[in-house]
């Protein structure tokens, strides 16, 4: 739903001057590829409340979860317990661009494998290997070798999973 990847390399080409691009990142994380001297700064993007704040919204999210929750029971996760200062501001944008999700089932969590769900849309397999219902993976740079999960590359993927 967040297009986290290109807010932080927009913020972190413009702070160090470089170029780096979704396909550095294939098959890697993040802390893998950028240089160790700006790890330090890297990190504390996280750390910055107006980092979630700004993200923006994946093309086509916002009208697929719209027309996933018109025919399910939609819960948004999020795995805020990593980083407790992202609250307020996931909050906020969750309200600002997906207003149809009730608050009542907007979850803030560490670990999703709580969620008591069928499914569950995600791009990290920590969140997935554990989830008792059945984890897709959506397509992230850093997950493109994972194996283990039934796959979505965009929104257009779900749309067509769930609502064909």
């Amino acid at each position: 739903m967040a297009d986290t990847m290109a807010h932080f390399l927009e913020k972190y080409n413009r702070n160090f001057g470089v170029g780096l691009k979704t396909e550095h990142f294939q098959g890697r994380q993040v802390f893998e590829v950028i240089a160790e001297a700006h790890k330090p700064e890297a990190r504390d993007y996280f750390q910055e409340e107006g980092f979630f704040a700004n993200i923006p919204v994946m093309p086509g999210s916002a009208e697929v979860v719209k027309a996933l929750a018109e025919r399910y029971e939609v819960f948004i996760t999020t795995a805020a317990m990593d980083v407790p200062c992202s609250f307020t501001p996931k909050f906020d944008w969750l309200q600002r661009h997906f207003p149809f999700i009730p608050t009542s089932n907007i979850v803030f969590c560490g670990d999703k494998s709580i969620i008591a769900a069928d499914y569950l849309v995600d791009d990290n397999t920590r969140h997935l290997s554990k989830f008792r219902g059945e984890g897709i993976i959506y397509t992230a740079p850093h997950n493109v070798n994972e194996k283990r999960f039934r796959r979505v590359n965009d929104w257009e993927d779900v749309r067509v999973l769930f609502l064909s």
